[in-house]
């Protein structure tokens, strides 16, 4: 098998793997705050760590994969001071913060489920995880921290090569970091916030520092290595926690381990930092503040499978800007339509257990050549499409040459059938019987040569949202749309 090689985020470079345990692999992820419905520009960020993940059980290691739910802690922007997402999520819907937190919990595990995303070793809850909190902070504390009236703050001049994570560093610090009076340091960040005077919030904790709540990043430092201990193997998120959370998670936890400076990447706490690139949506839509902001629901509702939305994800490279349009999710649910149809067709001459053969051999290379290189599922698809294309060879064996490439690629085609990728948009009444009922008699009027007939069923059918769709090289009869 080919070496797996991966990007760097903190030297900038590809790296062969080197598993910090034998034949193992440690992982954490980044995981949202659970304040608000995720958009699919956040789900990007899971289709590549579970991506990342597949491809490490691909090349035989035993992976520990963690991802987070953060469900305290994170202010409404990079600001030490402020209102808590969720305490502003509570109080706007007139709910307890503990039901906000479950019920957006709860409705990110339903999309990870539909982007059939594999479930991870660990979700580690951030509510769970105060009391460890709150020893690493004093652990730290006398040594990289100081106090003011607002919480108690790291100074990142206490460490070594702080901030070159982002490469980003000016003489003024990062400009989304709101100022606070008596920083020593524009970059300095708050370890734990200190609830104001006259004010009590839903979720808040006695400290030696007042009663109050742990600093976003504290967090992710604290699950991190109580979970898969000081260094672990990757560390993964979107590129926008580059540029302050990851270089203050970082900096906490080059003073926990007691390590020197950021040449050695094992002093970061992680061999290797990942980072995927942006979704990126032209109408303005990807904020969460424009209303029907896209997620995942919404292109269910309007008629889309979401693993086209996966396939959409993989027709790029993880570190690549990606576009997002309907027409292009419109192609990448044809695309998946065709494999979907292929597999079809195979399991129907087969039965599941038969192994890949040598015949396809030169395509399991390929296939892993590509993926061994940062991850290059675009190149991965185009190889799996071929097999799936080829003819004259033994059903069973081409079979699990698919089934070998989809257990990476997570594409569902072993389960997934014709009939799964015809969603209903919500919009749309008509049932699939009554569908089925009036193509039925348009066959028989087109044999008549009722063409007059066949017509007029086809145009009540649009006019219901159901486009025939004859003479398509799919087979697809017709679709909602």
């Amino acid at each position: 098998m080919t070496e797996l090689r991966l990007f760097n985020s903190l030297t900038r470079q590809l790296e062969t793997f080197q598993p910090v345990h034998a034949n193992e692999a440690r992982v954490y992820s980044c995981g949202p705050t659970v304040y608000n419905y995720p958009h699919i520009g956040n789900m990007r960020a899971y289709v590549f760590a579970d991506i990342l993940g597949r491809t490490l059980s691909f090349k035989g290691y035993k992976l520990t994969h963690v991802i987070n739910i953060t469900d305290v802690g994170h202010l409404t922007d990079d600001a030490d001071a402020g209102e808590d997402k969720l305490e502003k999520a509570a109080a706007a819907n007139a709910q307890s913060i503990w039901d906000i937190a479950r019920h957006y919990t709860e409705a990110y595990w339903a999309d990870v489920k539909a982007l059939n995303i594999r479930q991870p070793a660990q979700w580690t809850i951030a509510t769970e995880f105060v009391p460890q909190m709150l020893e690493f902070a004093k652990s730290i504390a006398d040594k990289h921290c100081y106090e003011l009236d607002s919480g108690l703050y790291f100074d990142v001049s206490t460490v070594a090569d702080y901030g070159r994570l982002a490469r980003a560093q000016t003489d003024d610090g990062e400009g989304r970091i709101e100022a606070v009076e008596g920083k020593r340091n524009a970059a300095d960040f708050a370890i734990w916030r200190k609830t104001p005077p006259g004010e009590k919030r839903q979720m808040e904790w006695d400290s030696p520092w007042g009663r109050g709540a742990p600093g976003w990043h504290l967090e992710c430092s604290v699950m991190s290595g109580q979970v898969l201990g000081f260094p672990f193997d990757i560390h993964t998120g979107g590129i926008d926690h580059r540029e302050i959370h990851h270089p203050n998670e970082i900096a906490q936890n080059q003073a926990f381990c007691c390590t020197n400076g950021l040449d050695l990447a094992a002093n970061s706490g992680a061999n290797v930092w990942m980072h995927n690139n942006f979704l990126v949506e032209r109408s303005g839509k990807m904020s969460k503040s424009s209303g029907e902001f896209l997620r995942l629901q919404l292109l269910i509702d309007k008629g889309y499978h979401p693993l086209a939305y996966r396939m959409l994800c993989l027709q790029a490279h993880y570190r690549s800007e990606l576009e997002y349009s309907w027409e292009g999710l419109e192609a990448a649910l044809v695309r998946l339509k065709r494999l979907v149809l292929a597999v079809e067709n195979l399991r129907a001459q087969t039965q599941p257990g038969v192994t890949a053969g040598t015949r396809f051999a030169p395509f399991m290379d390929r296939f892993d050549a590509a993926v061994a290189d940062d991850l290059n599922t675009a190149v991965a698809l185009t190889v799996l499409e071929e097999v799936a294309s080829l003819k004259k060879v033994d059903a069973g064996e081409k079979l699990a040459a698919i089934a070998a490439m989809d257990a990476v690629l997570g594409l569902n085609l072993l389960t997934l059938t014709r009939a799964d990728l015809r969603i209903r948009p919500v919009q749309v009444t008509i049932t699939e019987a009554e569908i089925e009922a009036r193509l039925a008699a348009r066959k028989e009027a087109r044999a008549a040569k009722d063409f007059a007939t066949s017509d007029a069923l086809r145009d009540e059918l649009a006019a219901q949202g159901v486009e025939v769709m004859d003479g398509d090289s799919l087979g697809w009869e017709w679709k909602l749309g």
